[in-house]
């Protein structure tokens, strides 16, 4: 599994940063940005939960 983030719709609410900070980290510019691809299987659970609770739907699934 991979994750993308569309820079377009982050607003920087760090939602996804908060449920697993070992996957995702505000970058420069306090956008999204994911730290490891692809993601591990023990760490898919936590990337799916960002991807269900990004308010701005940011976070996209990539298999």
């Amino acid at each position: 599994m991979r994750v993308e983030v569309d820079l377009d719709r982050c607003e920087g609410n760090a939602i996804c940063v908060g449920i697993d900070p070992d996957i995702f980290e505000l970058n420069d510019d306090e956008q999204a940005h994911v730290k490891i691809a692809p993601i591990p299987a023990d760490k898919e659970a936590h990337a799916q939960q960002a991807i269900d609770e990004c308010p701005r739907a940011a976070l996209i699934r990539r298999d």
